[in-house]
């Protein structure tokens, strides 16, 4: 199968072999014919089981970490478990990366690409069982969830007790699918108890993560590429205390770019298989507005921008109309109800919780010390150019940068209109604080501003190297003489923007191409097995006033059967558990 360059699919038929290839009868059209299902069918095939083994992989440590002998609560133990669990996940990924290696020596590296995406799977995978495994060691010897009872965590478990007892949750614009999806697991697993089951959900979310986000940017890139640019910028933003609401934001951002994509090819798109499209992506964000709706609010505008973009007002707008009506449609069927809750009572719901960041710079956005951010000094930290840092420096320089060199690219259109419509959002609302004196969440679009940054800055690389393809690609076509180097098959020619997934010039005799592959694994396994190392190092249990609290609650808190958590400091507990931390909200 080909692709041309503006990604929509030319399929070329396979030339008929065998006996009876060339028999009157249809035979060989018959042949071409199934060439495409064939096709799409191996494709699936390996998507399903780079699914398969991201997940598995994502359950590795967790399962592992629940074997550690140690006292969470103590500092040593908790350095100790991560050490443990860091050297876990680099022996697993040198085991892959090596098993990349040997694909690359064996049988003339004929199943090198197989190798290669189930590495950048497993990685992925391994990656978030990282920050889960973190959450089982804070967790050690306690039954409840972060923070136990209290806060976001109380009334998730209250409200989802109550909707899987038939009853109304305690509020209506609450999304959904978190309460019903706790409730009903807390039914199968937990005998009914919602605060037990929302200790599983918390570890089995963090896991998800990484298996999900990779698999979504699959739907744009290849899989060192969906590694190195979707799901390396999104362990930024990772969270093993609510972990849904960051995931749907990680997910709809490459959902809504292959939505684009999708609509800007929908006017050469056959009918079938344009309505499946529109209806597979009106369900697949359907689900996730259920899960967090929030993000929808600061992407609307831009994505809306975009759409009006690349709508197919040409090539055939009829079409394009038919593929948003699919999408819509489906989207209504899945989320109709809930949406129009939002519509009427979010209208009314307002938010006069002022936390940390309320009272800070709210052009800030690089760094989110969360609610409960301990002690802290200056803040935003100084920079050195008019008050800004290098690294807002570098993000800035990196985003114009992608502008500039994907300025026809879906891919980057639509992730930098994600980022102006949540900054506009973002000060909107900010400049009605006062006025209104509400929050409104607006501080929230830190992790959107974040995220679409970091991918910007990210897909800079990924755009110098396509370009780069380019050159070298034409200037092997001024020069009949050069060697020319069997195209891959296992790897797409074009990826779902319209430029090829892998640089061409890989293709077309640019030496090092499995050394790059290699090279690439080992930085994204150091990369990744730092930043997880980190993030679950923000959730060990601590009382200085920071989100490392909310394990340490959960330490706290007086069991159902009347006994005291098997770490609890000096064996004392309580019905609450410690309050310190209160005294550390402004």
């Amino acid at each position: 199968m080909t692709v041309s360059t503006e990604g929509s699919a030319a399929v070329r038929p396979v030339p008929p072999s065998g006996p009876g290839a060339n028999a009157p009868g249809g035979s060989k059209s018959s042949n071409a014919e199934r060439a495409p299902w064939r096709a799409l069918r191996s494709r699936g095939g390996l998507l399903l089981l780079e699914a398969a083994v991201a997940f598995a992989a994502a359950l590795v440590l967790p399962l592992l970490a629940r074997g550690f002998k140690l006292n969470p609560l103590n500092r040593i133990a908790q350095v100790s478990g991560l050490a443990a669990i860091q050297l876990r996940f680099a022996l697993i990924g040198l085991l892959l990366i090596g098993a990349v290696v040997l694909a690359m020596r064996l049988r003339g590296g004929r199943h090198f690409d197989l190798a290669t995406r189930l590495a950048a799977a497993a990685l992925a995978g391994l990656a978030s069982g990282f920050v889960a495994a973190g959450a089982v060691v804070a967790l050690l010897g306690t039954p409840w969830p972060m923070f136990g009872l209290n806060g976001d965590s109380g009334r998730i478990v209250e409200w989802a007790h109550a909707v899987a007892n038939g009853q109304p949750s305690g509020s209506p614009v609450y999304p959904p699918m978190p309460l019903y999806t706790l409730g009903y697991y807390a039914e199968w697993f937990h005998g009914g108890n919602t605060a037990y089951a929302f200790k599983d959900l918390q570890i089995l979310g963090a896991a998800a993560f990484g298996p999900l986000v990779y698999l979504a940017w699959r739907l744009l890139l290849s899989p060192v590429r969906a590694l190195a640019f979707g799901v390396v910028p999104a362990f930024a933003l990772i969270d093993s205390y609510k972990p849904y609401s960051q995931t749907v934001l990680v997910l709809l951002v490459p959902v809504l770019v292959a939505m684009v994509v999708a609509l800007r090819r929908s006017g050469t798109e056959g009918w079938r298989p344009l309505l499946l499209k529109g209806a597979g992506f009106g369900a697949v964000l359907g689900v996730l507005f259920l899960t967090y709706s929030g993000w929808f609010l600061w992407s609307a505008a831009g994505v809306l921008f975009a759409a009006l973009l690349y709508f197919p007002w040409k090539t055939g707008p009829l079409k394009g109309a038919a593929f948003m009506g699919s999408a819509l449609a489906a989207f209504l069927v899945v989320a109709g109800r809930y949406l129009m809750v939002m519509l009427k009572e979010g209208q009314t719901t307002k938010d006069y919780n002022f936390r940390f960041d309320n009272f800070t710079d709210p052009a800030y956005y690089l760094m989110w010390r969360t609610d409960m951010p301990g002690k802290v000094g200056d803040w935003p930290p100084p920079g050195e150019f008019g008050g800004v840092g290098l690294f807002a420096l570098v993000t800035f320089v990196c985003l114009g940068a992608a502008i500039w060199l994907g300025l026809r690219k879906p891919l980057i259109v639509t992730i930098a209109a994600m980022f102006v419509s949540a900054w506009v959002m973002r000060m909107y609302i900010a400049s009605h604080m006062y006025e209104t004196q509400t929050v409104q969440l607006y501080t929230r679009t830190n992790n959107q501003l974040l995220y679409c940054g970091l991918i910007l800055c990210a897909l800079v690389a990924h755009l110098v190297s396509l370009k780069l393809a380019e050159r070298r690609t034409a200037s092997e076509a001024a020069d009949p003489a050069a060697p020319a180097v069997p195209a891959d098959p296992a790897v797409p020619a074009a990826s779902a923007d319209g430029a090829p997934s892998a640089p061409a010039a890989v293709r077309t005799g640019f030496p090092g191409r499995e050394g790059a592959v290699i090279g690439t694994l080992c930085a994204l396994l150091l990369l990744l097995g730092t930043v997880s190392s980190s993030m679950s190092d923000h959730y060990m249990p601590a009382q200085d006033g920071t989100y490392r609290i909310l394990p340490w609650v959960s330490h706290t808190i007086r069991q159902q059967d009347g006994k005291c958590p098997k770490f609890a400091p000096k064996g004392e507990c309580s019905k609450d558990g410690d309050q310190s931390w209160l005294s550390y909200i402004r």
